[in-house]
């Protein structure tokens, strides 16, 4: 009589990083974590998508340095803001251009009926450094130290973006008639 065998996928604490196949068993282990926190930062599931792949092709290059580090997945997440900042400070240069040159700017959607929409254009309006410092701080749950760390300030810096940022999407949701409750 055949013992069922349970299968289950690695979770990324799981994953054996010095073997050849680290690196695919660490993509398939983070990618949804790094979707999810690749959606909080743009907002838009397409560019989440681009945002993931890329973070993840960088991760291959460099992975003897990204699975040799003490938490791979921090590491991870660490070259996902960076990317997602440099993507952002492209655009913005892209932007001043067009709008230098005459071109037109896409407004953003206009329906917002319930909290997730409505805090999700929220968060679009906040600017790209401290999106992701909530996104980091409140939605992943870092610290302060290591949301610090990760983005190259100071603790001050987060504690005060973080802070202003909260305040703005407070307004933002009551203006909407919904609230963001106290943490």
């Amino acid at each position: 009589m055949a013992v069922p065998i349970e299968v289950r996928a690695l979770t990324v604490e799981e994953v054996d990083v010095g073997s050849a196949a680290g690196f695919e068993e660490f993509a398939r282990a983070a990618q949804q974590r790094l979707y999810r926190t690749a959606y909080l930062l743009c907002g838009d599931a397409e560019t989440a998508r681009d945002l993931t792949q890329t973070t993840l092709a960088k991760l291959y290059q460099h992975w003897r340095r990204a699975g040799a580090a003490e938490h791979p997945h921090a590491y991870a997440k660490k070259v996902l803001t960076r990317t997602f900042l440099a993507e952002r400070r492209r655009g913005l240069r892209d932007l001043l251009a067009l709008t230098r040159t005459g071109g037109t700017v896409p407004g953003p959607a206009a329906d917002h009926t319930d909290l997730r929409v409505t805090l999700l254009a929220a968060l679009a309006e906040l600017p790209p450094r401290a999106r992701a410092m909530v996104v980091l701080r409140y939605w992943d749950d870092q610290s302060v130290a290591s949301v610090a760390a990760l983005l190259g300030c100071g603790e001050a810096t987060v504690k005060s973006q973080c802070s202003r940022s909260l305040a703005r999407l407070r307004v933002r949701l009551a203006d909407a008639g919904l609230s963001l409750s106290e943490r």
